[in-house]
């Protein structure tokens, strides 16, 4: 299972990654800040995202509000200090599905996410992304441009995957780091640089050459 934890406490941060990835055997990105938990949760696929009520750029609340205004599906479960009924109210009234007081013994938050994760909230990723005169097809793992097969490595076919999951949106090089070669990768942020020249070699054969974009000190984006 998939999970953003979004917690600005590194302690507790720590924590709970470590207990998620060492004891459920769950993949974790984690985020610090509020803005970075809007975009993240957006931009890849989480079964469960794990939010803080209190963080920087960006409180709990606020950007559960805008997930599901944009059309977010995942599960949430809100982490907060604020114990009142008030409080919960407003969590769950943002979109939250599940509310966690501080302070909170592990396994409770263990038990809460195998309940969320049953519940089955995330969507079915489509077999096949069509753009223009291009088919990447997750099952065969090939890209076909005019029924001719553009030859990919797996890292390259990933990387394309998800920039055409998330096309016209930029994503930060962290983000991609953390997506195709996981978080706890010796790989430095050069390699997706290399990655990405290669793959728009790859496409420039194909006519298209513009379809990836740099954004400067920031990321890649793909255009239609």
């Amino acid at each position: 299972m998939n999970i953003l934890l979004a917690e600005d406490d590194l302690q507790l941060g720590e924590l709970i990654s470590f207990m998620l990835k060492k004891k459920e055997g769950y993949k974790v990105d984690w985020v610090m800040e509020g803005a970075d938990a809007y975009d993240y949760a957006l931009a890849a696929h989480y079964e469960i995202l794990i939010l803080d009520w209190m963080m920087p750029n960006g409180d709990g609340v606020e950007v559960c509000r805008r997930l599901r205004k944009k059309g977010y599906s995942g599960a949430i479960l809100m982490l907060t200090a604020k114990d009142t009924v008030q409080n919960r109210i407003e969590g769950l009234d943002s979109g939250a599905d599940d509310y966690l007081i501080k302070p909170f013994e592990i396994e409770e938050l263990l038990a809460r996410l195998r309940a969320l994760s049953r519940r089955n909230y995330a969507p079915i990723k489509e077999e096949e992304i069509h753009l223009l005169d291009m088919v990447l097809n997750r099952t065969s793992q090939t890209v076909l441009q005019d029924d001719q097969e553009i030859q990919l490595s797996p890292r390259e076919f990933q990387l394309l995957d998800l920039l055409l999951q998330n096309r016209g949106q930029v994503l930060p090089r962290e983000l991609i780091l953390d997506r195709i070669w996981g978080y706890d990768t010796d790989v430095s942020i050069k390699t997706i640089d290399a990655t990405v020249k290669l793959l728009r070699k790859k496409l420039g054969q194909f006519g298209k050459h513009d379809m990836i974009q740099s954004i400067r000190g920031v990321g890649y984006k793909c255009e239609n």
